[in-house]
């Protein structure tokens, strides 16, 4: 016999963003128990609205299965004494199992003999295993949790209600104050409590109380909603917003889309402001043209939290209210027309970047001076070569203008804009839109040339200030999203395919110093900067190269002497689409030795053909010249494995015939100094002995 076994906590409105994932928590955390209960069920599904949280398991097993357990005891010698009766710490063991002395048997462990009683432990039912989940749900991870009036808990909201079901009964749990029951609640407006004679009744009775409980309906209703407005109106599906459809759907138990306008005078404002006003700060749907042109319409979708009941009455609220954000947007942008670029800049100059880092305008200075230096990296033309300072030099006025105080996630789209209607180079406007991308770990990138410039200086500069002043991201702490940054200049270069050795391009920034002290900090923060860039390429090698499991290989190429993102990511595809060829292992296994060897060197030692005993030494150094004369520095990780791997048997005749750690300090030098050289061109693809060879 199975079961229908049903959870749900009522909370106050939750934020829309922390919904599913708590829910997908706590789906996780109740399938884990029943897995690790062993009590078995066929399915479980999520159900969620801004007021609750709630799994339904279906097919649920009626108890564990009962199982004999074999319980060891003490040494037979123990448990018997001289006259062969049972000790008393015989009985005490068996006593403790809840078995008797006739139940005992022995067995022999390693020589000796010793007693043993099997257990007999009966399963337990589904509703001791649900009495035993308060675990579970206190433990949910919320972005913030905290005190609620009276109450001595900590949650993210206060719960109300707390329904548990097992088919019709009735499962009790005392949590969060309060004592679970049959019921559950409507919509706030237009529902009522409801009382639940089944498990099975939950969505049909919370239906009838306005609240589509299942997220996916719920979000098949709001598309099907919009998808028709934009029928009968035209207008192209804004559905491709599809964080904002996620966000809707979780701030509402029953939708009703309905559509609105606005005055067409707010068009003069630039797009992504308006766009920003409705969609990010309403929660509105801007819309378009169903057509090629795809103007920009003023109207906009929204969905309300309700049936269409008075929608006349909302839509006009929702016009008035957005008509005053509108108002707000227009008057900023207005005021921002009246002041230069130039005026803007000099502002930088009043505005703290950080207390210990200097001003906006320093900031700006500093980024700068490194797009400088990294724009000799990329392929330039001289136009973009020649906007790279200028681009940089005002690349943050647009923080102290008043659209960008009020619409922050507009910021460098917004420099960009003002940018071209004031004149400046295209180029330039162009890059400066791109400053702040990518704006996620997965974000849109820089399209230009320039833009990736200044972007990529911009974060290498973030990151080298901040970790010059000790403020560096520790365990889940990240204040300055230095992790994003960082791994934004690994996704820019890898994008471009730009070679850049990060130790080269961080001395010359640190050459650049304003003063001894912050150039001292910057000597001294050098390489936690490249091994903390080192570990997003470890990330991303992880996530996008589908190298999750070769770890063996990320830590290869991560510890090599190679400081050229491109070049690291290149030999981690290399190694991976080498490792299942004939000679991988043993081409890794004679620079693994080469590698080890190579460690007992000692620095700057000189290879002479004066000390050569074998022919072998001889063919191998000169293998070595001949690769050095191909400018090794130049050649594609791909064509370094070529040179090792047509090296290898080289190597392994040279350790076939040679006794590396001669007797002879002189002979044993020179061959180590061989090694050496081979380790320097291994050593840029690879740490060959960090890999698992099997």
């Amino acid at each position: 016999m199975t079961h229908s076994f049903l959870l749900e906590i009522g909370l106050e409105e939750l934020p829309a963003k922390a919904i599913v994932p708590a829910v997908t928590h706590l789906k996780e955390k109740v399938t884990s128990h029943f897995k690790d209960s062993q009590l078995a069920f066929e399915s479980i599904k999520t159900f969620s609205t801004p007021r609750r949280l709630a799994v339904k398991v279906e097919g649920l097993k009626e108890r564990q299965a009962d199982k004999t357990e074999t319980v060891k005891g003490p040494a037979k010698r123990i448990a018997l004494d001289k006259e062969g009766n049972w000790s008393k710490a015989a009985i005490g063991f068996t006593r403790g199992q809840n078995a008797s002395v006739e139940d005992i048997v022995f067995k022999e462990i390693k020589g000796e003999e010793y007693v043993f009683v099997e257990k007999q432990i009966k399963g337990l039912t589904a509703q001791e295993l649900i009495q035993q989940l308060s675990p579970v749900l206190t433990s949910i991870p919320f972005p913030v949790s905290m005190k609620w009036g009276n109450h001595s808990y900590k949650y993210i909201r206060p719960v109300h209600w707390l329904t548990v079901l097992l088919d019709d009964q009735l499962i009790e749990l005392s949590l969060f104050d309060v004592s679970s029951g049959r019921e559950s609640r409507g919509h706030r407006f237009l529902g009522q409590s409801i009382t639940l004679a089944h498990a099975d009744e939950y969505q049909d009775k919370l239906r009838e109380q306005s609240v589509i409980v299942d997220r996916t309906e719920r979000q098949e209703l709001i598309t099907n909603q919009i998808l028709a407005l934009c029928h009968t109106n035209n207008w192209k599906s804004p559905l491709d917003n599809t964080d904002l459809l996620e966000e809707v759907t979780d701030l509402v138990e029953y939708p009703t889309a309905f559509s609105g306008s606005f005055d067409d005078s707010f068009l003069k404002v630039p797009e992504n402001v308006l766009e920003t006003a409705m969609a990010d700060h309403q929660r509105y749907f801007p819309v378009r043209n169903d057509n090629e042109e795809a103007a920009f319409l003023p109207h906009f979708i929204a969905v309300r939290n309700g049936n269409d009941q008075s929608i006349d009455q909302v839509r006009k609220g929702n016009e008035k209210v957005l008509s005053a954000r509108l108002s707000d947007a227009a008057f900023f942008y207005h005021e921002d027309q009246k002041h230069s670029i130039d005026t803007f800049v000099d502002k930088l100059a009043l505005v703290s970047f950080h207390e210990k880092l200097g001003s906006l305008y320093d900031k700006q200075e500093r980024l700068t001076t490194i797009a400088k230096l990294l724009a000799p990296y990329f392929e330039l033309t001289d136009q973009e070569a020649q906007s790279i300072e200028r681009a940089g030099m005002i690349s943050k006025f647009d923080l102290v203008t008043q659209t960008v105080n009020e619409f922050t996630s507009l910021q460098g789209e917004i420099a960009g804009i003002f940018a071209s209607e004031r004149g400046e180079d295209p180029i330039v406007s162009d890059a400066l839109s791109e400053l702040y991308l990518p704006k996620s770990m997965d974000g849109a990138l820089p399209q230009t040339p320039v833009g990736a410039v200044i972007s990529i200086a911009d974060k290498l500069d973030s990151l080298l200030s901040f970790f010059s002043v000790d403020l560096i991201p520790s365990g889940s702490n990240d204040p300055f999203a230095l992790r994003r940054q960082a791994m934004g200049i690994v996704r820019i270069i890898k994008a471009f395919n730009v070679s850049i050795p990060l130790n080269d391009l961080l001395e010359s920034v640190t050459e650049t110093a304003a003063t001894v002290e912050i150039k001292a900090a910057y000597i001294q923060k050098q390489s936690a900067v490249i091994a903390f860039i080192k570990d997003r390429v470890d990330q991303w090698l992880s996530t996008e190269a589908g190298l999750s499991k070769e770890y063996d290989i990320r830590k290869a190429v991560l510890e090599s002497d190679q400081n050229d993102l491109v070049k690291i990511i290149e030999a981690a595809s290399v190694l991976k689409s080498k490792k299942g060829g004939s000679d991988f292992k043993a081409v890794v296994e004679s620079l693994t030795r080469v590698s080890n060897l190579a460690e007992k060197a000692q620095d700057n030692l000189s290879i002479s053909s004066d000390y050569f005993e074998t022919d072998s030494e001889k063919s191998l150094y000169e293998a070595i010249l001949k690769a050095e004369q191909l400018n090794v520095n130049g050649l594609s990780v791909s064509d370094k494995w070529q040179l090792l791997s047509d090296m290898h048997p080289l190597i392994d005749d040279f350790f076939d015939h040679n006794m590396v750690m001669s007797d002879d300090a002189s002979v044993k030098d020179n061959r180590l100094a061989l090694l050496s050289r081979i380790n320097t061109l291994s050593s840029s693809v690879a740490r060959f002995n960090a890999l698992v060879i099997k």
